[in-house]
């Protein structure tokens, strides 16, 4: 007799993931709501109809739902955009249109209060800051696997990092214009930016 199998492990994989991105949005929706330091881990547990034990099986503290949000698929995003880039560009052109891309996906409001929450404390601001370095590991190393030559290796860590800077700025920018404009008008700015003063990296 056929024993019962037990759930498929990638149903099993999709639920866990289903439920990281519940407690996530409803912790960033509590935060936007109540404030940061307002909302407690009991808050979110119940809003998100798990228990306090279940909460910390995600996520160890409130803190990491925000560097959740901020991290959330980001250079993974990044990765597979500037892998379908076509080619031909320079890899300051690759990066720049793979962020265009990638910058439809923004929800304006969701953004915009957010980035506050992770703007109201200090610690929250250096966590933050300390997740660009990340990404642009993480771009540098898209970046080496387009163009494998081990000498241009530097040169595409400067690319990595003039580009991750000029995201950041369009991004800043962007929420201090309330975000009623494109975002991507802000992009494309900063990296016109990049190009008049430093020109467009070598092919």
């Amino acid at each position: 007799m056929e024993s019962l199998s037990p759930e498929p492990r990638g149903l099993r994989a999709r639920k866990r993931q289903e439920t990281l991105e519940r407690i996530a949005e409803t912790g960033l929706r509590l935060f936007s709501q109540n404030g940061y330091d307002a909302t407690t881990l009991d808050d979110i547990a119940k809003a998100a109809g798990i228990s306090r034990r279940t909460f910390f099986y995600y996520f160890k503290s409130k803190e990491e739902i925000l560097l959740d949000w901020q991290m959330r698929g980001f250079s993974a995003s990044l990765h597979r955009a500037i892998m379908t880039q076509p080619p031909g560009k320079a890899p300051f052109e690759v990066v720049r249109d793979a962020m265009l891309a990638l910058s439809v996906g923004f929800r304006t409001q969701e953004f915009i209060s957010i980035d506050r929450v992770m703007r109201s404390s200090e610690t929250l601001k250096a966590r933050k800051q300390a997740t660009y370095s990340l990404h642009e590991n993480a771009l540098h190393a898209s970046l080496v696997e387009l163009w494998p030559d081990p000498a241009r290796s530097t040169s595409l860590r400067l690319v990595a990092m003039a580009s991750l800077g000029a995201m950041r700025l369009a991004i800043e920018a962007w929420i201090l214009a309330g975000g009623d404009q494109s975002v991507d008008t802000f992009l494309k700015a900063a990296f016109d930016g990049l190009r008049s003063e430093f020109g467009t990296p070598s092919r």
